[in-house]
Formats: structure tokens, sequence, C-alpha cells
């Protein structure tokens, strides 16, 4: 199977999506098809060996669409076809209103006048014909292969209203015979034109804004770069022509080209574009650096190590596109309605005309027609199809300038709907690596053995002695040589100085020795559940330091939102119970289990979800593989290159915690905001169709104009993008 995100061209509503996914779904190697209207995306999953893309891009072409195929250059030309579409939309509805205006005035002012029938047909002609052109041509090729739209509905009904007053106007005793005032209705067919291109104007600009955030992730990587050729000279590249091994120089308030291995130099490097995270961090030799990120004030050297689409910055375009290609649970439901909203439509309309010629009085055939272009008019099927995917694509989008990776619209419903929240202790909530929490020297300890204490740690291979070397050179403690220096298997080290004899090493040697002083420290530091490293000079200590997983700043405050926001969270971890206590009551987590295997951690949430709660997990995406799995919703922390590969539904760049209450409330929002429009939307369509089919008329004697039902047909497709655009704030 191959899985493309591919670009579509031509489509004007919903309907045309469904459309597509209605041919392409029935089509031999076509596994998976999932059109999305609002950002103008297929996404695409198919056999090579059985259909190519080539010819699913020609079955899309015989309905009256393009298909953008991937090449080197496929969003600069999608890019350039929404720009050109979007142009070619604004000058056509510019110059449907300039004949549109003339057009309402002679028709509601002047509608006696007899050159004014003339003057109508000449201005309406051009109107619809060419400036509303795509109606017509969408809605024959549509036809042909037996299929409606939003096209079909305007084009009947516009279409019917002016072949009506053309006959009026030519032959007009034929009504007026048969008792029958022959009407005629260019103003109102130009002005439905004029109106629903204003509304396709304003919802593609609307649209343009729901996909800001691919562009600005695209826009993150320069255009071109710096090379060291074999003679050490700069050449300047386009970045597409970068490969892996060459030698890419950074220069200060340079946005770096590809991911690679900083090899010369050092600089403070702002990596928010990637992961969220506002501090700049300290590059140096051996360190990776990635696409997009800024540097600061300094210069580097990088070996480029992933290029093109191998870069985390690639992925992560990738992975946006798609999720904001993917569809939720309810527009699968929402689907199903459009595909049968039109026909269901022109039923309607029909109907309404029927019945008014059959039992209507006074101008019963001036008021079935009336009745038909109205229906025809105000039925819009895009603001239902718009509702979810224009929230979904903006909510995907604002997601991902915060640092968090949603992989599908499914994850977004999900999320918000979680109960219990279970959370990994290593690497989670606390940092995944030893730090000195505790120091306590006695009153003897000169600044010569803590140099002495920093040089014994340094030349240890236990990660807990990496802990001490930290905290040493953050407080720039210096060291110096010892005289002799011996290992002790499992126990620490000896060093002699100045003939004093020097220990370093844990509780054990502690023991061993009978140093003095130690089993007072330990009962008063030990009971945090910290590891002690002990210094020891000529069997007394004089030193230790209690070493712990630190906390991050952020846990607490985090895990105190989500339960504001009425979730349960659940610590599980592999760790001993006292540990595992003391981080949960320091971080106000009350749900504990420790010494957890990782099929203990997947039994608890499978028994949380047979008590019907819905579960999300955090963790690491490793140790936590079957938890995560599992869970109804799996959340990864953590950097790295490969993290928009991770298996989670949800990706957290940066490993704060914080961002988790800031995914849940959008999801919330997100999910809030499509039942608002899809309310609107049924709303619009429940009220307005009846109406326009003239149900009030014996009532209060009221009928809607398909002028006015023109304008509102656009305005609820506008009201439901702008609607959506709150989510980026």
């Amino acid at each position: 199977m191959e899985k493309e995100n591919l670009h579509v061209t031509g489509m004007t509503c919903t309907a045309c999506a469904n459309s597509i996914e209605s041919f392409l779904k029935h089509e031999e190697g076509v596994n998976k098809i999932e059109v999305n209207y609002a950002n103008s995306s297929v996404l695409l999953e198919y056999e090579p060996e059985k259909i190519t893309l080539e010819q699913i891009a020609e079955i899309v072409g015989d309905l009256g669409y393009g298909l953008i195929l991937p090449t080197e250059d496929a969003e600069k030309q999608a890019r350039e076809e929404h720009q050109k579409h979007f142009k070619t939309l604004q000058r056509n509805t510019i110059g449907a209103f300039i004949f549109a205006f003339p057009l309402f005035v002679i028709g509601m002012f002047f509608m006696n006048w007899h050159p004014g029938g003339w003057i109508s047909w000449v201005l309406a002609t051009p109107l619809l014909f060419l400036f509303g052109r795509d109606f017509f041509v969408h809605a024959w090729k549509q036809a042909l292969k037996g299929t409606t739209s939003m096209d079909t509905l305007v084009a009947v009904s516009t279409g019917t209203a002016y072949l009506y007053s053309v006959f009026n106007l030519l032959y007009p005793s034929f009504f007026s015979e048969r008792g029958i005032e022959p009407h005629l209705y260019f103003e109102a067919s130009g002005v439905i034109i004029a109106f629903i291109l204003l509304g396709k104007w304003m919802e593609e600009r609307a649209k343009g804004a729901t996909s800001t955030a691919i562009r600005q992730l695209m826009e993150l990587q320069p255009d071109s770069l710096w090379i060291l050729d074999g003679d050490g000279n700069q050449k300047e590249i386009p970045t597409s022509r970068v490969e892996k091994g060459m030698k890419v120089v950074v220069k200060p308030g340079d946005k770096i080209p590809v991911d690679g291995r900083v090899t010369d130099g050092d600089s403070y490097v702002d990596e928010s574009t990637i992961t969220g995270e506002p501090i700049a961090v300290f590059k140096e030799a051996g360190d990776t650096v990635f696409t997009g990120t800024l540097n600061q004030k300094g210069s580097f050297v990088i070996e480029a190590t992933k290029v093109g689409s191998e870069t985390v910055l690639a992925q992560i375009i990738e992975m946006v596109k798609q999720a904001q290609g993917s569809k939720a649970p309810v527009q699968r439901l929402v689907d199903k309605v459009s595909a049968i909203f039109v026909p269901t439509v022109m039923i309607i309309a029909v109907v309404s005309a029927v019945a008014w010629w059959i039992f209507g009085t006074e101008n019963s055939f001036a008021v079935g027609l009336n009745a038909f272009v109205t229906v025809l008019v105000i039925a819009c099927p895009c603001a239902l199809g718009l509702a979810t995917p224009t929230a979904v694509v903006t909510s995907i989008g604002s997601a991902a300038r915060l640092g968090v990776l949603i992989k599908d619209a499914e994850a977004i419903e999900r999320l918000s709907e979680v109960t219990d929240l279970i959370v990994d202790k290593t690497g989670t909530v606390t940092e995944g690596h030893p730090v000195v929490q505790e120091v306590y020297f006695d009153g003897s300890v000169t600044d010569e053995e803590k140099r002495l204490f920093h040089e014994i740690e340094s030349r240890s291979e236990h990660p807990l002695a990496h802990a001490v070397v930290n905290y040493f050179s953050a407080n720039q403690v210096e060291k110096t040589t010892p005289d002799s220096f011996e290992s002790i298997t499992a126990r620490g080290v000896k060093a002699t100085k100045e003939d004093k004899e020097y220990c370093v090493g844990s509780h054990l040697l502690v023991d061993e020795l009978g140093a003095e002083g130690g089993a007072v420290l330990r009962e008063q530091l030990q009971d945090q559940a910290r590891t002690l490293i002990y210094f020891i000079r000529q069997g007394k200590v004089i030193g230790v330091m209690a070493i712990d997983d630190a906390i991050k700043p952020h846990s607490a405050e985090a895990i105190h939102k989500l339960q504001q926001k009425g979730v349960t969270i659940h610590m599980l971890t592999g760790d001993s119970v006292k540990t595992a206590k003391r981080v949960a009551e320091n971080v106000g987590i009350e749900v504990v289990k420790a010494d957890c295997s990782p099929s203990d951690k997947g039994a608890y949430i499978r028994q949380l979800q047979s008590e019907g709660k819905v579960v999300a997990m955090v963790g690491d995406g490793i140790n936590d593989s079957e938890a995560l799995a599992q869970s109804d919703v799996s959340v990864a922390m953590g950097k790295g290159a490969d993290v928009a590969k991770d298996v989670a539904k949800i990706t957290i760049l940066s490993s704060d915690l914080l961002l988790i209450p800031a995914a849940y409330g959008l999801s919330k929002k997100t999910v809030k905001i499509i039942r608002q429009n899809l309310f609107w939307a049924f709303i619009y369509n429940v009220l307005g169709i009846p109406v326009a089919a003239g149900v009030l008329i014996p009532i209060n004697g009221f009928m809607l104009s398909p002028m006015i039902a023109g304008a509102a047909m656009a305005l609820s497709s506008v009201s439901v993008v702008t609607n959506s655009l709150r989510l980026r704030k």
C-alpha cells in the first residue's frame, strides 16, 4: 500500500468531495479515500500494482476536477492553483456585481418600463454565462456522470429563472392569454449568481486562513544555504540540492536548513518552532540541530544527516497535512446526509412548484416558480459539509503551533471525551534523568576537597556520578588530581591526596567502612526515597549528595489543571512504592500504582475501560507501548528526530506536561465549535427550505425572494468557516 496526501482543484462544495469519494472508493486498488473540501485535499491509500496515481487523476479529471500529483513542486503548484482560483473568483465577483447592480435597480424600480426587460436580458446574459460560467460547466459534467452538487442547484435554479424570463420577454402573450402575468426574473437569477460568487470568495478567503499553520511550517525551511566545498570555501546552493554528508555553514540569525550534527563552533538555537519551548538551547560539537530552528548570535558548521522529506520538520508537516485531511467520526455521518442532500432538495423544489401550480390561487404559476427557484438557491450543503473539517483543520494547525502533533481528527474528538488520564513517572512527570537535589558538607570541608570529589566522580562510569559531575560543573567547581585512585566494585571508589584517604560511594561502602555519621544522615535524607552518595575522609562522612529524578517544573500545575477539568489522574510506574508516592504527593496525584510491568499497565487500562471510562495514556512511546496501544487516546512525550513517526495518536514535542491540558482544552473547544456549526447548518436548512417553499404564504403572505435566499446561503457558509477560525486563538 502507498499513502499520499494530494491537492484537489475545482471543488466548489462538499457534494463535490462526496462525488470524488464515491467514484474512487469503488476502483480496484483504492483501499481508503478521504476527500476534504475544507483544505482541498485527498488522503489516499492505494495499491500501485493495481492502480496508478495517473489513472486516479484521470478519473478525477473526468468528474470535472483536478488532482496535483506528488512532485518537488507540488506544494508550490497547489499554492499557485489556489491563488489563481482565488483571483478568478475575485474578478468574477466584482464583474458580477457591476452587472447585478443596474439589473437589480431595473427589476425593483423600473419593472414596467418596456426597454427595461431587454436591457435586463443584456445584463443578465454575461452575468450568468461569463461570470457564473463555472456553475453551469461543473453541473453539466456532474450530470453526465450521474452526480449532483451545489453547482447543480445554482445552475438549475438560475437557469430556469433565466430561460423563463427570456421566453416571457420574447412571447409575452403565451402566458397572458392564459391569465398568468408574464413576470421577468432576470434580476433574481443575476443577483443570485453575484451573491453566491461573493459567498464563495469570502469562504475561499476564510478557508485559506484555516491552513496558515501548514504554510507557516513550510516557510521555516530557507530556500538556500551555504556549504563548504572541498577547498573549504563557502558556496551558496538551493536547499533542494543539499545532500547527506555535506558541511553546511549556519550564520548568526539564520534558519537551520537541514537536520544535522554540529561539527564545529557553538551557539544558542531557538527550537520553539519545533518543540514549543521558548528558551534557546546551547549547541556545540556533537549536538543535533533541526530544520526550521533559528540560530541566534553564534555561528557553526553542521554535517547534514537528514535532508528533504527525512527531516523532522518535513515529517511534522506531513503528519499535520494527513491529520487535517482525515475525518472525525461525526463527519462520516454528515457526509451520508450531504450525499443525499442535493437530490432531496431538487425533489422538494419540484414538489413545491407543482403543489402551488395545482392548489394555488392567484398567480399560482409565478408563486410556484418562485418557490422552485428559491428552494434550490437557499439549500446549501456547504455549511453542513464545512462544519466539521474547517474546525478540525484549524484545530490541528493551532495545536501544531503549540508543539502538539495530532495524527488524525478522531484523536481530537476522542480526547475531548477522556475521563481518566494515565501518566508514567519517569520522563513524563519527572525529567527522566538523575540530578542532585540536596547537598550537605560539614564545616571542615575545603574547596580543594570539593575539587577532589569532582575529579573522583568524573572518573566513574556510574550514571549517578554524572549527576554529581553536572552539579559541580554548574557550580563552577574545578577538579584536582588525586595521588592515587582505586575502584571498589559495587561499592564506590577510593583515592588519596596529601596522605589522606578519601572514599566516595553508596551506603554499602559506608557500612563496610563503619564510617562515622553515615547512619544519621541516611535517616535524615533517605526518608524522601532519594539515592545518597557519601563523601568520606579518614573514616568520617564529611559530605553527602541526595540524588533523584527531578520533577518537571510544570508537572504539578498541569495535573492540577486537568483535575480542575474533571479528569482523574493515575500514575503507573515500575519504580518503588516509596519513590512513586513521594512524586505523586509532590504533584498532587491521588491514584498511584507502583512496581508495574508494561503488561500491568495494559491490564490496568483495560480494567478502567471495562468500567466505562475513556482512558488517555501519556508515556514515552517505547516501554509504555502496550499501554499506549490499549488506551483510547495515546500521547507520547519527548523530543527527537523520529518523533513524527511515533505510534501515538498525539505527540508532545517538548515534553512539557502543560501542553496536555492545553491540548485537552483545545479538543473540548473544537468539539463545541463543531456542534455549533452543525446545529446552525441544520437549523438553517430545516427552517430555510420550508420558508422558501412558501409555507408562510397562507399564514401571513410572506414569500421569500430568491435574491435574499442567495445572500442567506452565501452567509451560512461564511459564518461556519468564521466560527471555526476562532480556534486559531
